[in-house]
């Protein structure tokens, strides 16, 4: 199989007259389209609406209100709790002022809220997914429908049959000539630009070994107890509350959170793997009901034979690592070493990583790619930029995908294997209302069911 590769530009490349791109960004689409945008000048406000109002969809909110590359404005706030909604009003307005223009009337609650929170929009504004990631494909391809422009967080896929839906999408997206970024904000790093173009220029040699490291205590909702349900809710709120801890929402802790490192590094080796193996488990876990295993290791396998070991672990009282280091044929490199910002790139003189030997390092003060991101998204939609994460982000999405999946069986899974798995975690979702089951119904003692790897080998659960 050929796995598409990440298109081969450097940063410089893709730089435009305006020098507001960064190197995320050149793989973002590669034929310029026509001008798409209802606010295509520095004059124009470019409206945008919020579908899934938590603390990720209020941050990226924030960031979009806080661009400097020209006029926003939120027009409409849309989420299934009637709480998050007035939560993210009250906090977004506190912060913007009058840039939050969003009456009761554009505040929507429900499945079918996205739908009205977009119809607020001209074509050209952009809809902000910061829902489960499950929902994802649905959203996506009413945006594309209403002609808008797109930010959507990441992983934008879950499984086979999602990954297969948003490629698709994608490639509809691009005939349109709609923007789309994708919440994977490391690729907008200058720094790990700057990193990317001296590897691609042979400063560490070639990459003969990648490695990367989130191990830390239990993160957000990746792991639920008994205890921490609201009996008030149904199986199905009480998930999307919780969305890390099930499957079918998120990828589960696997998905939602190792995805970053995975992609960082598959950005500087310029390909994607063909392969994962993998291992993980549950500890000491009592009478947890989520889907997740507590720790995952995954060998990834490129085209060429080169290795990338990916850990995970969300323990107390362990050793915690937020990073990512490339070894080269002639020296190493740290891709990242605090989390996601600042990333404090350096490339050493040798496989030694002493800060004595210390070849070149980034420049201090790193800009925020959280705010980065949005600043390109919104300067390509103004200067009609190509500009399109779509493809990049479901692929990404199906890679770190096609590692959980190994682990959660205990096989080797190629990357056409987890494109071709026919195990839709959430079929139907788009038919969803506020009284449906979940898709995934507890058994009679309230537990779910758990990756058994060796016995469950052809799907996760």
């Amino acid at each position: 199989m050929n796995i598409p590769d990440l298109g081969g530009f450097s940063r410089r490349e893709l730089l435009k007259s305006s020098g507001a791109l960064a190197a995320g960004t050149a793989l973002a689409g590669l034929v310029l389209p026509k001008v798409h945008a209802a606010a295509n000048s520095e004059s124009e406000t470019i409206q945008v609406a919020l579908i899934g109002a938590g603390g990720r969809g209020t941050g990226a909110a924030a960031n979009a209100l806080s661009t400097t590359a020209g006029p926003t404005k939120l027009v409409a706030i849309a989420d299934v709790f009637e709480s998050h909604v007035k939560n993210s009003h009250k906090e977004l307005g506190n912060g913007f002022g009058d840039k939050v223009d969003v009456p009761a009337e554009r505040q929507f609650v429900g499945f079918d809220a996205y739908k009205k929170a977009m119809d607020c929009l001209r074509p050209g504004d952009i809809a902000i997914f910061a829902t489960p990631p499950a929902f994802r494909w649905v959203h996506f391809g009413y945006a594309i429908e209403k002609g808008l422009n797109v930010f959507m967080e990441k992983p934008v896929s879950v499984d086979g049959p999602s990954s297969r839906k948003m490629l698709a999408l994608a490639e509809e997206s691009q005939k349109k000539g709609l923007k789309v970024g994708v919440g994977l904000m490391c690729r907008h790093c200058r720094s790990r630009g700057e990193l990317f173009d001296r590897i691609k220029n042979g400063e560490i040699g070639d990459i003969v070994l990648m490695r990367a490291y989130r191990q830390s205590g239990p993160t957000a909702s990746d792991f639920t107890y008994p205890n921490m349900l609201d009996s008030s809710l149904s199986p199905l709120f009480n998930q999307i509350r919780r969305f890390h801890s099930f499957l079918w929402l998120s990828g589960g802790s696997y998905s939602d959170f190792l995805i970053h490192n995975i992609d960082e590094c598959c950005w500087m080796k310029d390909a994607w793997p063909v392969q994962a193996q993998s291992m993980g488990g549950r500890h000491y876990r009592g009478d947890a009901i989520d889907q997740n295993f507590d720790n995952y290791t995954t060998e990834f396998t490129f085209a060429d034979g080169t290795k990338f070991y990916m850990e995970g672990r969300g323990m107390e009282g362990c050793h915690n690592e937020f990073a990512s280091y490339a070894h080269g044929s002639k020296a190493a490199a740290i891709i990242s070493t605090s989390g996601h910002a600042p990333s404090r790139c350096r490339i050493f003189k040798a496989q030694k990583m002493d800060r004595r030997e210390i070849a070149w390092r980034c420049p201090q003060d790193e800009p925020n790619p959280y705010q980065l991101e949005w600043d390109d998204l919104v300067t390509a939609i103004r200067e009609n930029l190509p500009y399109n994460e779509a493809k990049r982000g479901t692929e990404a999405s199906l890679v770190t995908a096609m590692g959980r999946m190994s682990a959660h069986t205990g096989q080797i899974i190629k990357y056409e294997d987890m494109l071709a798995c026919e195990h839709e975690f959430g079929p139907d979702i788009d038919q969803l209302a506020m009284d449906s089951d979940s898709p995934l119904m507890p058994d009679s003692t309230g537990h779910y069911p758990i990756p058994e790897p060796g016995i469950k080998a052809n799907r996760e659960y």
